[in-house]
Protein backbone atom coordinates (compact mmCIF):
# COMPACT_ATOMS: atom_id res chain seq x y z
CA UNK A 1 0.00 0.00 0.00
CA UNK A 2 1.15 3.64 -1.18
CA UNK A 3 1.35 5.38 2.36
CA UNK A 4 3.37 8.42 1.02
CA UNK A 5 2.63 12.00 1.92
CA UNK A 6 0.59 12.79 -0.48
CA UNK A 7 -2.07 9.74 0.47
CA UNK A 8 -1.21 10.22 4.55
CA UNK A 9 -4.41 12.22 5.24
CA UNK A 10 -7.28 10.03 3.79
CA UNK A 11 -5.34 7.17 5.77
CA UNK A 12 -4.23 8.98 8.87
CA UNK A 13 -7.76 10.61 9.30
CA UNK A 14 -9.02 7.03 11.28
CA UNK A 15 -6.43 6.81 13.32
CA UNK A 16 -6.68 6.44 17.24
CA UNK A 17 -6.09 9.79 19.59
CA UNK A 18 -9.23 10.99 21.09
CA UNK A 19 -8.80 13.94 19.88
CA UNK A 20 -12.40 16.46 18.94
CA UNK A 21 -12.92 19.86 17.63
CA UNK A 22 -15.10 22.75 17.91
CA UNK A 23 -14.80 25.04 15.03
CA UNK A 24 -14.50 28.34 15.56
CA UNK A 25 -16.11 30.22 12.86
CA UNK A 26 -15.13 28.35 10.18
CA UNK A 27 -17.59 25.25 9.06
CA UNK A 28 -16.34 21.96 10.38
CA UNK A 29 -15.79 19.12 8.13
CA UNK A 30 -18.43 15.97 8.46
CA UNK A 31 -18.01 14.82 11.92
CA UNK A 32 -16.18 17.50 12.91
CA UNK A 33 -17.47 17.18 16.74
CA UNK A 34 -16.59 14.16 16.93
CA UNK A 35 -14.44 10.98 15.41
CA UNK A 36 -13.27 11.49 12.17
CA UNK A 37 -14.86 8.44 9.68
CA UNK A 38 -12.64 5.83 9.01
CA UNK A 39 -12.84 6.31 5.28
CA UNK A 40 -12.07 10.42 5.60
CA UNK A 41 -10.81 11.64 2.31
CA UNK A 42 -9.41 15.37 1.69
CA UNK A 43 -11.52 17.27 -0.68
CA UNK A 44 -9.60 19.02 -3.01
CA UNK A 45 -9.28 23.30 -2.83
CA UNK A 46 -10.89 25.32 -5.36
CA UNK A 47 -7.50 26.87 -5.50
CA UNK A 48 -3.73 26.37 -4.91
CA UNK A 49 -2.87 28.34 -1.29
CA UNK A 50 0.51 28.58 0.89
CA UNK A 51 0.71 29.23 4.50
CA UNK A 52 2.25 32.93 5.08
CA UNK A 53 1.53 33.33 8.75
CA UNK A 54 2.85 30.71 10.84
CA UNK A 55 0.91 28.49 13.15
CA UNK A 56 0.08 29.57 16.62
CA UNK A 57 -1.93 27.88 19.58
CA UNK A 58 -3.79 30.52 22.97
CA UNK A 59 -5.87 29.75 25.43
CA UNK A 60 -5.40 26.45 26.85
CA UNK A 61 -7.41 24.34 29.19
CA UNK A 62 -6.90 20.78 30.44
CA UNK A 63 -9.18 19.38 27.38
CA UNK A 64 -8.82 21.73 24.82
CA UNK A 65 -6.89 24.27 22.85
CA UNK A 66 -7.33 26.70 19.96
CA UNK A 67 -5.01 26.08 17.49
CA UNK A 68 -4.37 28.68 14.32
CA UNK A 69 -3.41 29.58 11.13
CA UNK A 70 -4.38 31.20 7.52
CA UNK A 71 -4.26 29.91 4.40
CA UNK A 72 -3.31 32.37 1.67
CA UNK A 73 -5.04 31.40 -2.33
CA UNK A 74 -3.28 32.26 -4.94
CA UNK A 75 -6.44 33.65 -6.81
CA UNK A 76 -9.66 35.17 -5.69
CA UNK A 77 -12.24 32.32 -4.39
CA UNK A 78 -15.84 32.92 -3.07
CA UNK A 79 -15.46 29.23 -1.89
CA UNK A 80 -14.77 27.18 0.75
CA UNK A 81 -10.91 26.15 1.28
CA UNK A 82 -10.64 22.75 3.05
CA UNK A 83 -8.36 22.40 5.59
CA UNK A 84 -7.08 19.88 7.59
CA UNK A 85 -5.26 19.44 11.33
CA UNK A 86 -2.99 17.31 12.14
CA UNK A 87 -2.49 17.14 16.02
CA UNK A 88 -0.66 14.48 17.49
CA UNK A 89 1.26 14.05 20.77
CA UNK A 90 4.19 12.52 18.82
CA UNK A 91 6.29 14.94 16.98
CA UNK A 92 8.06 12.01 15.23
CA UNK A 93 5.03 11.38 13.74
CA UNK A 94 4.17 14.67 12.69
CA UNK A 95 7.53 14.78 10.81
CA UNK A 96 7.13 11.68 9.51
CA UNK A 97 3.79 13.01 7.94
CA UNK A 98 5.13 16.22 6.30
CA UNK A 99 8.21 13.98 4.75
CA UNK A 100 7.85 13.45 1.01
CA UNK A 101 9.64 10.33 1.10
CA UNK A 102 8.84 8.30 4.49
CA UNK A 103 6.45 5.65 4.99
CA UNK A 104 3.98 6.35 7.89
CA UNK A 105 4.26 3.97 10.58
CA UNK A 106 1.48 0.92 11.21
CA UNK A 107 -1.54 1.95 13.13
CA UNK A 108 -2.72 2.45 15.62
CA UNK A 109 -1.37 5.97 15.55
CA UNK A 110 -1.20 8.78 18.58
CA UNK A 111 -2.93 11.54 16.37
CA UNK A 112 -5.99 12.68 14.11
CA UNK A 113 -6.66 14.93 11.48
CA UNK A 114 -9.73 17.15 11.92
CA UNK A 115 -11.34 18.06 9.16
CA UNK A 116 -12.92 22.06 8.75
CA UNK A 117 -13.05 24.93 6.06
CA UNK A 118 -12.38 28.33 5.64
CA UNK A 119 -13.11 31.62 3.17
CA UNK A 120 -12.95 35.18 2.63
CA UNK A 121 -15.81 35.63 5.10
CA UNK A 122 -12.98 35.51 7.61
CA UNK A 123 -10.16 36.37 5.71
CA UNK A 124 -8.95 32.67 5.31
CA UNK A 125 -8.46 32.14 8.64
CA UNK A 126 -8.71 28.96 10.46
CA UNK A 127 -9.31 28.93 13.93
CA UNK A 128 -10.03 25.33 15.86
CA UNK A 129 -11.02 24.42 19.42
CA UNK A 130 -9.30 20.73 19.53
CA UNK A 131 -11.01 18.91 22.41
CA UNK A 132 -10.94 15.80 24.45
CA UNK A 133 -6.81 16.39 24.70
CA UNK A 134 -5.42 14.59 27.70
CA UNK A 135 -4.71 17.15 30.47
CA UNK A 136 -0.91 18.27 31.15
CA UNK A 137 0.42 16.89 27.96
CA UNK A 138 2.29 18.52 24.87
CA UNK A 139 0.89 18.53 21.91
CA UNK A 140 2.49 18.79 18.39
CA UNK A 141 0.16 20.02 15.46
CA UNK A 142 0.27 21.05 11.28
CA UNK A 143 -2.63 22.33 9.10
CA UNK A 144 -2.75 20.90 5.77
CA UNK A 145 -4.58 21.55 2.30
CA UNK A 146 -5.18 19.29 -0.40
CA UNK A 147 -4.63 21.09 -3.59
CA UNK A 148 -4.13 20.54 -7.29
CA UNK A 149 -0.67 21.00 -6.91
CA UNK A 150 0.05 18.44 -3.97
CA UNK A 151 -0.80 18.78 -0.50
CA UNK A 152 0.54 22.11 1.03
CA UNK A 153 0.84 21.75 4.92
CA UNK A 154 2.39 24.41 7.57
CA UNK A 155 4.37 24.91 9.89
CA UNK A 156 4.68 22.40 12.91
CA UNK A 157 3.83 24.15 15.85
CA UNK A 158 3.90 23.19 19.47
CA UNK A 159 1.33 23.28 22.50
CA UNK A 160 0.21 21.81 26.41
CA UNK A 161 -2.73 21.41 28.21
CA UNK A 162 -2.70 22.62 31.12
CA UNK A 163 -2.44 19.98 34.14
CA UNK A 164 -5.99 19.49 36.26
CA UNK A 165 -4.23 18.96 39.93
CA UNK A 166 -0.74 19.77 41.02
CA UNK A 167 1.53 21.65 39.31
CA UNK A 168 4.97 21.96 40.45
CA UNK A 169 5.93 24.65 38.54
CA UNK A 170 4.55 27.64 35.66
CA UNK A 171 6.76 29.18 33.75
CA UNK A 172 5.37 32.29 31.64
CA UNK A 173 7.18 34.67 29.02
CA UNK A 174 5.06 38.12 29.77
CA UNK A 175 5.32 40.73 27.00
CA UNK A 176 3.59 43.35 25.35
CA UNK A 177 3.74 46.47 23.27
CA UNK A 178 4.92 45.61 19.79
CA UNK A 179 5.34 48.17 17.26
CA UNK A 180 6.54 47.10 14.05
CA UNK A 181 8.27 49.88 12.64
CA UNK A 182 10.00 50.61 16.14
CA UNK A 183 12.45 47.67 15.28
CA UNK A 184 12.96 44.03 15.44
CA UNK A 185 11.42 41.37 16.85
CA UNK A 186 14.50 40.44 18.72
CA UNK A 187 12.26 39.88 21.96
CA UNK A 188 9.86 37.20 20.57
CA UNK A 189 13.41 35.44 18.69
CA UNK A 190 14.94 35.68 22.03
CA UNK A 191 11.75 33.27 23.57
CA UNK A 192 11.44 31.39 20.99
CA UNK A 193 15.01 29.98 21.27
CA UNK A 194 14.27 28.85 24.70
CA UNK A 195 13.15 25.64 25.80
CA UNK A 196 11.38 25.80 29.15
CA UNK A 197 8.27 28.25 28.38
CA UNK A 198 4.97 26.35 29.54
CA UNK A 199 3.01 29.88 28.07
CA UNK A 200 3.75 33.39 26.38
CA UNK A 201 1.00 36.24 28.05
CA UNK A 202 0.93 39.03 25.41
CA UNK A 203 -0.92 41.65 27.52
CA UNK A 204 -1.92 44.21 24.23
CA UNK A 205 -0.76 46.35 22.33
CA UNK A 206 0.18 43.64 19.59
CA UNK A 207 -0.03 45.31 17.10
CA UNK A 208 -0.54 49.08 16.48
CA UNK A 209 -2.89 51.52 14.18
CA UNK A 210 -0.79 54.43 12.92
CA UNK A 211 0.01 55.12 9.36
CA UNK A 212 3.37 55.80 7.79
CA UNK A 213 2.99 59.03 8.98
CA UNK A 214 2.58 58.16 12.61
CA UNK A 215 4.30 56.98 16.03
CA UNK A 216 6.97 54.83 15.24
CA UNK A 217 6.67 55.87 11.39
CA UNK A 218 10.07 57.95 10.85
CA UNK A 219 11.79 54.79 12.60
CA UNK A 220 10.23 52.51 10.44
CA UNK A 221 11.21 54.31 7.15
CA UNK A 222 14.67 54.07 8.26
CA UNK A 223 14.54 50.26 9.31
CA UNK A 224 12.51 49.24 6.07
CA UNK A 225 9.67 48.10 8.31
CA UNK A 226 7.00 50.50 7.33
CA UNK A 227 3.33 50.06 8.62
CA UNK A 228 1.03 48.05 5.75
CA UNK A 229 -1.56 49.44 4.69
CA UNK A 230 0.50 53.03 4.91
CA UNK A 231 -2.48 54.95 6.25
CA UNK A 232 -4.40 54.30 10.29
CA UNK A 233 -6.08 51.10 10.33
CA UNK A 234 -9.83 52.32 10.20
CA UNK A 235 -11.65 49.62 8.12
CA UNK A 236 -11.99 45.92 8.25
CA UNK A 237 -9.37 45.44 5.23
CA UNK A 238 -6.99 47.69 7.36
CA UNK A 239 -7.01 46.15 10.37
CA UNK A 240 -6.97 42.86 8.59
CA UNK A 241 -4.40 43.82 6.56
CA UNK A 242 -2.35 44.56 9.58
CA UNK A 243 -2.83 41.85 11.30
CA UNK A 244 -1.01 39.78 8.59
CA UNK A 245 1.64 42.00 8.15
CA UNK A 246 2.94 41.39 11.73
CA UNK A 247 2.43 37.34 11.78
CA UNK A 248 4.79 37.25 8.53
CA UNK A 249 7.27 38.51 10.81
CA UNK A 250 9.38 35.33 11.23
CA UNK A 251 10.68 36.01 14.81
CA UNK A 252 6.96 36.30 16.20
CA UNK A 253 6.25 33.03 14.25
CA UNK A 254 8.46 31.27 16.35
CA UNK A 255 7.23 32.28 19.36
CA UNK A 256 3.78 31.20 18.60
CA UNK A 257 5.07 28.38 17.32
CA UNK A 258 6.66 26.83 20.77
CA UNK A 259 3.80 27.33 23.18
CA UNK A 260 0.22 28.44 24.10
CA UNK A 261 -0.34 31.86 24.29
CA UNK A 262 -2.98 33.71 26.55
CA UNK A 263 -3.95 37.08 24.61
CA UNK A 264 -5.87 40.42 25.67
CA UNK A 265 -5.35 43.32 23.72
CA UNK A 266 -4.55 47.00 25.31
CA UNK A 267 -5.88 50.15 23.18
CA UNK A 268 -3.67 49.80 19.77
CA UNK A 269 -5.98 46.52 18.54
CA UNK A 270 -8.59 49.39 18.34
CA UNK A 271 -6.89 53.02 18.34
CA UNK A 272 -4.83 54.84 21.16
CA UNK A 273 -6.48 55.15 24.49
CA UNK A 274 -9.66 53.79 23.58
CA UNK A 275 -12.70 53.25 25.94
CA UNK A 276 -16.31 52.27 26.01
CA UNK A 277 -17.75 54.80 24.34
CA UNK A 278 -15.04 56.56 22.30
CA UNK A 279 -10.87 56.95 22.24
CA UNK A 280 -8.55 59.74 21.67
CA UNK A 281 -6.82 58.88 18.40
CA UNK A 282 -10.62 58.09 16.88
CA UNK A 283 -11.65 61.23 14.78
CA UNK A 284 -15.26 61.04 13.35
CA UNK A 285 -14.43 64.42 11.77
CA UNK A 286 -11.45 63.41 10.17
CA UNK A 287 -14.08 60.41 8.03
CA UNK A 288 -12.87 58.06 10.25
CA UNK A 289 -16.84 56.91 10.88
CA UNK A 290 -18.87 55.93 13.64
CA UNK A 291 -17.16 54.53 17.02
CA UNK A 292 -19.34 51.50 17.52
CA UNK A 293 -18.77 50.54 13.91
CA UNK A 294 -15.17 50.80 13.92
CA UNK A 295 -14.72 48.73 17.64
CA UNK A 296 -16.54 46.26 16.49
CA UNK A 297 -14.67 45.66 12.73
CA UNK A 298 -11.22 45.49 15.26
CA UNK A 299 -12.75 42.98 17.60
CA UNK A 300 -13.62 41.35 14.53
CA UNK A 301 -10.01 41.22 13.07
CA UNK A 302 -8.52 40.50 16.10
CA UNK A 303 -10.32 37.15 16.88
CA UNK A 304 -10.19 35.68 13.05
CA UNK A 305 -6.46 36.46 13.61
CA UNK A 306 -5.24 35.57 16.90
CA UNK A 307 -5.10 32.36 18.65
CA UNK A 308 -8.19 33.18 21.49
CA UNK A 309 -11.42 31.44 22.20
CA UNK A 310 -14.11 33.56 21.14
CA UNK A 311 -16.17 34.96 24.05
CA UNK A 312 -19.36 32.76 25.51
CA UNK A 313 -22.47 32.92 24.13
CA UNK A 314 -24.49 35.76 25.79
CA UNK A 315 -21.47 37.76 26.35
CA UNK A 316 -20.84 40.96 23.73
CA UNK A 317 -18.23 39.82 21.40
CA UNK A 318 -15.94 42.54 22.75
CA UNK A 319 -15.81 40.57 26.37
CA UNK A 320 -12.65 38.69 25.66
CA UNK A 321 -12.43 38.33 29.90
CA UNK A 322 -11.85 34.69 30.66
CA UNK A 323 -9.66 32.65 32.94
CA UNK A 324 -8.10 29.69 33.36
CA UNK A 325 -6.60 26.85 35.99
CA UNK A 326 -3.08 25.99 36.21
CA UNK A 327 -3.62 22.99 38.31
CA UNK A 328 -3.66 24.06 41.77
CA UNK A 329 -0.88 26.38 41.11
CA UNK A 330 -3.11 29.59 40.02
CA UNK A 331 -5.74 30.99 38.39
CA UNK A 332 -5.13 33.24 35.53
CA UNK A 333 -7.13 36.15 34.61
CA UNK A 334 -7.48 37.66 31.50
CA UNK A 335 -8.94 41.19 32.01
CA UNK A 336 -10.55 43.19 29.12
CA UNK A 337 -9.72 46.81 29.99
CA UNK A 338 -10.41 48.91 27.19
CA UNK A 339 -13.66 48.44 25.67
CA UNK A 340 -16.67 46.43 27.58
CA UNK A 341 -16.50 48.97 30.53
CA UNK A 342 -13.80 51.69 30.78
CA UNK A 343 -15.22 55.35 31.20
CA UNK A 344 -14.33 57.96 29.54
CA UNK A 345 -10.70 59.33 29.47
CA UNK A 346 -9.86 61.91 31.06
CA UNK A 347 -5.93 62.90 30.58
CA UNK A 348 -3.81 65.91 32.19
CA UNK A 349 -2.84 67.09 28.37
CA UNK A 350 -6.37 67.70 27.78
CA UNK A 351 -7.47 69.29 30.82
CA UNK A 352 -4.15 71.62 31.70
CA UNK A 353 -3.52 72.95 28.00
CA UNK A 354 -3.88 76.49 27.14
CA UNK A 355 -4.23 76.99 31.20
CA UNK A 356 -2.29 79.98 32.63
CA UNK A 357 0.13 78.43 35.21
CA UNK A 358 -1.76 80.19 38.33
CA UNK A 359 -4.75 78.51 37.57
CA UNK A 360 -2.92 75.12 37.17
CA UNK A 361 -3.39 74.05 41.07
CA UNK A 362 -7.20 74.42 41.37
CA UNK A 363 -7.92 72.97 37.87
CA UNK A 364 -5.42 69.92 39.05
CA UNK A 365 -7.57 69.04 41.95
CA UNK A 366 -10.86 69.52 40.13
CA UNK A 367 -9.61 67.26 37.71
CA UNK A 368 -8.80 64.89 40.59
CA UNK A 369 -12.06 65.15 41.79
CA UNK A 370 -13.79 63.92 38.65
CA UNK A 371 -11.39 61.03 38.52
CA UNK A 372 -12.13 60.04 42.03
CA UNK A 373 -16.20 59.32 40.78
CA UNK A 374 -17.31 56.31 42.19
CA UNK A 375 -19.12 55.83 39.02
CA UNK A 376 -16.05 55.47 37.38
CA UNK A 377 -14.75 51.49 36.27
CA UNK A 378 -11.89 50.12 34.36
CA UNK A 379 -13.63 46.97 33.94
CA UNK A 380 -17.25 48.01 34.16
CA UNK A 381 -19.73 46.07 37.08
CA UNK A 382 -20.30 42.75 35.01
CA UNK A 383 -16.73 42.06 34.52
CA UNK A 384 -15.97 43.72 38.25
CA UNK A 385 -18.69 40.78 39.48
CA UNK A 386 -17.27 38.05 37.53
CA UNK A 387 -13.62 38.90 39.14
CA UNK A 388 -15.03 39.15 42.43
CA UNK A 389 -16.88 35.47 41.98
CA UNK A 390 -13.36 34.31 40.26
CA UNK A 391 -11.21 35.16 43.15
CA UNK A 392 -13.50 33.85 45.90
CA UNK A 393 -13.83 29.87 43.64
CA UNK A 394 -9.71 30.06 43.08
CA UNK A 395 -9.08 30.47 46.86
CA UNK A 396 -11.91 27.73 48.05
CA UNK A 397 -9.88 25.43 45.15
CA UNK A 398 -6.85 25.70 47.02
CA UNK A 399 -5.40 27.74 44.44
CA UNK A 400 -2.06 29.18 45.36
CA UNK A 401 -1.95 32.52 42.77
CA UNK A 402 -5.04 34.79 41.57
CA UNK A 403 -2.76 36.02 38.85
CA UNK A 404 -4.23 39.47 36.92
CA UNK A 405 -2.95 39.51 33.37
CA UNK A 406 -4.17 43.28 33.10
CA UNK A 407 -3.00 45.62 30.77
CA UNK A 408 -1.64 49.27 32.79
CA UNK A 409 -0.06 49.72 36.14
CA UNK A 410 -1.98 49.05 39.22
CA UNK A 411 0.45 50.77 41.89
CA UNK A 412 -0.07 54.25 42.58
CA UNK A 413 2.39 56.33 41.08
CA UNK A 414 3.81 59.60 41.02
CA UNK A 415 6.49 61.21 39.39
CA UNK A 416 9.40 62.43 41.25
CA UNK A 417 9.69 66.37 41.84
CA UNK A 418 12.03 67.10 39.13
CA UNK A 419 12.83 70.25 40.06
CA UNK A 420 13.64 69.06 43.32
CA UNK A 421 15.72 66.09 42.27
CA UNK A 422 17.46 67.87 39.54
CA UNK A 423 20.23 70.37 38.67
CA UNK A 424 19.17 73.14 36.70
CA UNK A 425 21.44 71.81 34.16
CA UNK A 426 20.19 68.42 34.00
CA UNK A 427 16.69 70.06 33.69
CA UNK A 428 17.98 71.62 30.97
CA UNK A 429 18.99 68.61 28.59
CA UNK A 430 15.70 67.02 28.78
CA UNK A 431 14.05 67.11 25.36
CA UNK A 432 11.13 69.58 24.65
CA UNK A 433 8.00 68.08 24.49
CA UNK A 434 6.62 65.27 26.71
CA UNK A 435 9.48 65.52 28.83
CA UNK A 436 9.63 68.59 29.81
CA UNK A 437 5.95 68.76 29.96
CA UNK A 438 6.74 66.19 32.71
CA UNK A 439 8.98 67.96 34.90
CA UNK A 440 6.72 70.77 34.93
CA UNK A 441 3.51 68.70 35.76
CA UNK A 442 5.78 67.08 38.41
CA UNK A 443 5.97 69.42 41.09
CA UNK A 444 2.20 69.25 41.35
CA UNK A 445 2.91 65.64 43.34
CA UNK A 446 -0.31 64.42 41.59
CA UNK A 447 -0.19 61.15 39.55
CA UNK A 448 0.70 61.37 36.28
CA UNK A 449 -0.98 58.24 34.01
CA UNK A 450 -4.54 58.38 34.25
CA UNK A 451 -4.38 55.83 31.48
CA UNK A 452 -3.69 53.51 34.41
CA UNK A 453 -5.37 52.18 37.14
CA UNK A 454 -4.67 55.97 39.13
CA UNK A 455 -7.25 57.46 36.42
CA UNK A 456 -9.79 54.87 38.10
CA UNK A 457 -9.21 54.89 42.44
CA UNK A 458 -12.29 53.77 43.42
CA UNK A 459 -12.60 50.97 40.75
CA UNK A 460 -8.74 49.92 41.89
CA UNK A 461 -10.11 49.84 46.10
CA UNK A 462 -13.30 47.70 44.61
CA UNK A 463 -10.73 45.39 43.04
CA UNK A 464 -9.14 45.31 46.15
CA UNK A 465 -11.52 44.88 48.45
CA UNK A 466 -12.77 41.98 46.06
CA UNK A 467 -9.35 40.56 46.74
CA UNK A 468 -9.42 41.29 50.43
CA UNK A 469 -12.65 39.58 50.63
CA UNK A 470 -11.66 36.38 48.78
CA UNK A 471 -8.26 36.00 50.94
CA UNK A 472 -6.64 36.07 47.21
CA UNK A 473 -2.63 36.88 47.07
CA UNK A 474 -2.21 38.77 43.99
CA UNK A 475 0.27 38.84 40.90
CA UNK A 476 -0.74 41.59 39.01
CA UNK A 477 1.33 41.60 35.47
CA UNK A 478 1.05 44.19 33.48
CA UNK A 479 2.12 45.94 30.10
CA UNK A 480 1.70 49.50 28.09
CA UNK A 481 4.35 51.32 29.96
CA UNK A 482 7.30 50.49 27.00
CA UNK A 483 9.21 49.98 31.29
CA UNK A 484 9.72 47.54 33.32
CA UNK A 485 8.35 47.70 37.00
CA UNK A 486 8.41 44.91 40.05
CA UNK A 487 6.21 46.78 42.30
CA UNK A 488 3.91 46.07 45.86
CA UNK A 489 0.64 48.01 44.74
CA UNK A 490 -1.15 49.34 48.34
CA UNK A 491 -4.73 49.74 48.52
CA UNK A 492 -6.27 52.81 50.71
CA UNK A 493 -5.69 51.41 54.23
CA UNK A 494 -1.72 50.47 53.77
CA UNK A 495 -2.63 47.10 53.04
CA UNK A 496 -0.31 45.38 50.01
CA UNK A 497 -2.15 43.46 47.57
CA UNK A 498 0.27 41.25 46.44
CA UNK A 499 2.76 42.17 44.28
CA UNK A 500 2.85 43.54 40.48
CA UNK A 501 5.35 43.08 37.30
CA UNK A 502 5.25 45.46 34.64
CA UNK A 503 7.06 43.96 31.67
CA UNK A 504 8.93 46.73 29.23
CA UNK A 505 8.07 46.23 25.23
CA UNK A 506 9.32 44.33 22.47
CA UNK A 507 10.02 47.36 20.87
CA UNK A 508 7.77 50.66 21.56
CA UNK A 509 10.01 53.31 22.97
CA UNK A 510 9.93 53.86 27.24
CA UNK A 511 9.88 57.04 29.22
CA UNK A 512 13.97 56.89 29.08
CA UNK A 513 13.57 57.97 25.35
CA UNK A 514 12.15 60.74 26.66
CA UNK A 515 13.79 61.50 29.84
CA UNK A 516 17.42 60.10 29.07
CA UNK A 517 18.71 60.49 33.11
CA UNK A 518 20.74 57.51 33.87
CA UNK A 519 18.99 57.69 37.24
CA UNK A 520 15.48 58.13 36.36
CA UNK A 521 14.71 54.50 37.49
CA UNK A 522 15.92 55.30 40.65
CA UNK A 523 14.38 58.74 40.59
CA UNK A 524 10.69 56.66 40.47
CA UNK A 525 11.50 54.13 43.36
CA UNK A 526 12.29 56.70 45.75
CA UNK A 527 9.70 58.96 45.39
CA UNK A 528 6.60 55.99 44.97
CA UNK A 529 6.22 53.70 48.32
CA UNK A 530 4.44 51.35 45.90
CA UNK A 531 7.38 51.01 43.75
CA UNK A 532 10.19 48.55 44.59
CA UNK A 533 12.31 48.96 41.07
CA UNK A 534 11.74 50.86 37.35
CA UNK A 535 13.77 50.42 34.48
CA UNK A 536 12.82 52.94 31.68
CA UNK A 537 15.43 51.85 29.46
CA UNK A 538 15.61 49.18 26.59
CA UNK A 539 13.24 46.43 25.24
CA UNK A 540 12.64 42.62 26.53
CA UNK A 541 10.47 40.29 28.62
CA UNK A 542 9.58 39.06 31.75
CA UNK A 543 9.95 35.33 32.49
CA UNK A 544 7.42 34.84 35.71
CA UNK A 545 8.05 31.50 37.08
CA UNK A 546 5.37 30.65 39.62
CA UNK A 547 5.77 27.54 42.28
CA UNK A 548 3.53 26.59 45.34
CA UNK A 549 6.51 28.74 47.61
CA UNK A 550 7.35 31.59 44.93
CA UNK A 551 6.16 34.34 42.49
CA UNK A 552 9.33 35.34 40.83
CA UNK A 553 10.10 37.49 37.58
CA UNK A 554 13.62 37.48 35.76
CA UNK A 555 13.78 40.62 33.48
CA UNK A 556 15.25 40.38 30.24
CA UNK A 557 16.69 42.65 27.94
CA UNK A 558 17.42 42.54 24.38
CA UNK A 559 20.88 44.52 23.57
CA UNK A 560 19.55 46.32 20.24
CA UNK A 561 16.13 45.98 18.22
CA UNK A 562 17.72 48.24 15.31
CA UNK A 563 19.45 45.19 13.90
CA UNK A 564 18.56 41.77 13.88
CA UNK A 565 21.61 40.34 15.50
CA UNK A 566 21.61 41.09 19.40
CA UNK A 567 22.25 39.74 22.53
CA UNK A 568 19.96 38.38 25.32
CA UNK A 569 20.79 39.59 29.59
CA UNK A 570 19.29 38.78 32.94
CA UNK A 571 19.24 42.57 34.34
CA UNK A 572 17.08 42.03 37.52
CA UNK A 573 15.26 39.25 39.69
CA UNK A 574 12.77 39.96 42.36
CA UNK A 575 10.62 37.33 44.21
CA UNK A 576 8.01 36.99 46.44
CA UNK A 577 6.67 34.09 48.96
CA UNK A 578 3.32 33.06 49.14
CA UNK A 579 2.24 33.17 52.96
CA UNK A 580 -0.93 32.59 55.41
CA UNK A 581 -2.73 36.02 54.58
CA UNK A 582 -1.45 37.23 51.69
CA UNK A 583 2.20 37.61 49.86
CA UNK A 584 5.41 38.95 51.04
CA UNK A 585 7.14 42.47 49.97
CA UNK A 586 9.41 41.87 47.11
CA UNK A 587 12.75 41.00 47.28
CA UNK A 588 15.85 41.41 44.84
CA UNK A 589 17.12 38.42 44.31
Amino acid sequence: MDVSRRKALGLFAGAAGGVGVAACGQTPGENGQGTPPEAFTAPTSPVVVTFEHGVASGDALQDRIILWTRVTPKEDTTEQVPVQLVISTSLELIKVLLDEDSELPSPPWNGRVIPVSTSASRDFTVKVDAVELEPNTPYFYTFAVKTSEGIVYSPIGKTRTLPETGGDQAKFAVVSCSNFPFGYFNVYKAISERDDIDAVIHLGDYFYEYGIDGYGGKTGVELGRNHLPATETVTLADYRARHAQYKTDADLQAAHAIAPWYCTWDDHESTNNSYRTGAQNHNPEDGEGDWTERKQIAVQAYLEWMPVRDPVPGRARESIYRSADWGDLASVFMLESRLTGRSDEISWSAELSDIPPEDIPMKAMTTLGRVADPNRTMLGKVQEDWLSEGLKSSVEGGKTWQLLANQVIMAAVVPPKFNEVLTPEQIEQVPQGFGQLLVQFSQLGLPWNLDAWDGFPAARERLFDAAKEAGARLVTITGDTHTAWANMPMAMDGTQMGVEFGCTSVTSPGLGTYLPLPNLGELFSDANASVEWFDPFGSGYTLLTLTSQTARADYFKVSTISEPSFETELVATFEATAETDGVSALKRV
